[in-house]
């Protein structure tokens, strides 16, 4: 029996509710509810493209260059999307992640992420997923196992789905900022939203708007949580952060690699720093030996 390309399947159930976690990056592949998706995943025998459902670990979305330095030694990381001379969503999403703790509702993936030249720390990581009363619960950990600090950032990558056309879906993204970015895709500034096309602190149609930016200034509930929704015709999909995400990057999809499945999926990427961050030094996390740091997000039908 050949091996699935995103490796062994750990299907979690609970009621109604249906995921699937994978070997492969430590990453979600599909979520659904009575039969429904909610996620806009990808088949057993399909790569992952687009970085769908996977954690971004050590840092998430762009690092532009392929250098930065830390504590004043500068480190190299290969380009793999050369043309725009970035190395993309950190180190992990291909490594071979396994089931630490199992469940019929849940499952804890884990990961010792060696030192290595573009990344010489050495972190211990964790993706929890539960099926619960709020829909997909996950938990991040990461611990700094080496004898050295580390940079760190976390981010992930789900696309949420209505079963129809983002165009015609409406978003509310209670965001009071966005990041312009230059050709590389590299911001260049933060903007209010105020006045702009990016402006969804109240729901309102995407429309043919195209849209790969971050999103800061979250408002949040008096839970802490900042909360995302996309609303279709027929059902709507939220999604929530805890306070340790402070950027979303969201993604209209009009770029992935098959045609067939362009804004079909909303990409809603909590973030804990945004783009560059290893250049930066925006939003980047210090661990230090033995320290441990934990992030929370969830998504479900609305």
């Amino acid at each position: 029996m050949s091996v699935p390309p995103s490796g062994e399947q750990v299907e979690l159930v609970r009621g109604t509710s249906r995921a699937v976690v994978v070997e492969v990056g430590g990453g979600l592949r599909s979520y659904d509810v009575d039969g429904v998706a909610v996620l806009d995943g990808y088949e057993e025998a399909d790569a992952i493209t687009a970085a769908r459902g996977q954690p971004l670990i050590p840092w998430p979305n762009r690092l532009h260059g392929g250098r930065y330095t830390w504590d004043g030694v500068e480190h190299e990381v290969p380009l793999d999307e050369p043309a725009l001379g970035n190395a993309l969503h950190g180190l992990t999403r291909f490594r071979a992640w396994r089931p630490v703790d199992r469940s019929t509702d849940a499952v804890t993936m884990a990961l010792r992420l060696h030192p290595s030249p573009p990344y010489p720390f050495c972190l211990d990581l964790s993706a929890s997923y539960a099926l619960d009363g709020d829909g997909l619960v996950v938990e991040h950990t990461a611990t700094n196992v080496g004898a050295d600090a580390a940079p760190y950032a976390l981010g992930t990558h789900p696309y949420v789905t209505v079963g129809e056309l983002l165009d015609d879906a409406l978003l509310t993204l209670p965001a009071d900022r966005w990041l312009p970015t230059d050709e590389d895709q590299i911001p260049t500034g933060s903007a209010s939203v105020e006045g702009s096309a990016y402006d969804f602190r109240e729901a309102r149609t995407i429309g043919p708007l195209q849209i790969d930016y971050a999103f800061t200034g979250l408002r949040r509930d008096p839970d802490g949580r900042a909360r995302l929704r996309l609303q279709g015709r027929e059902r709507a999909v939220e999604v929530w952060v805890d306070e340790g995400f402070d950027w979303l990057e969201i993604f209209t999809g009009d770029i992935v690699p098959e045609p067939e499945r362009r804004r079909r999926g909303l990409g809603v990427e909590p973030m804990t720093a945004p783009p560059n961050a290893f250049v930066t030094g925006e939003g980047l996390l210090r661990l230090e030996p033995g320290a441990t740091v934990r992030h929370r997000w969830g998504v479900r039908p609305a």
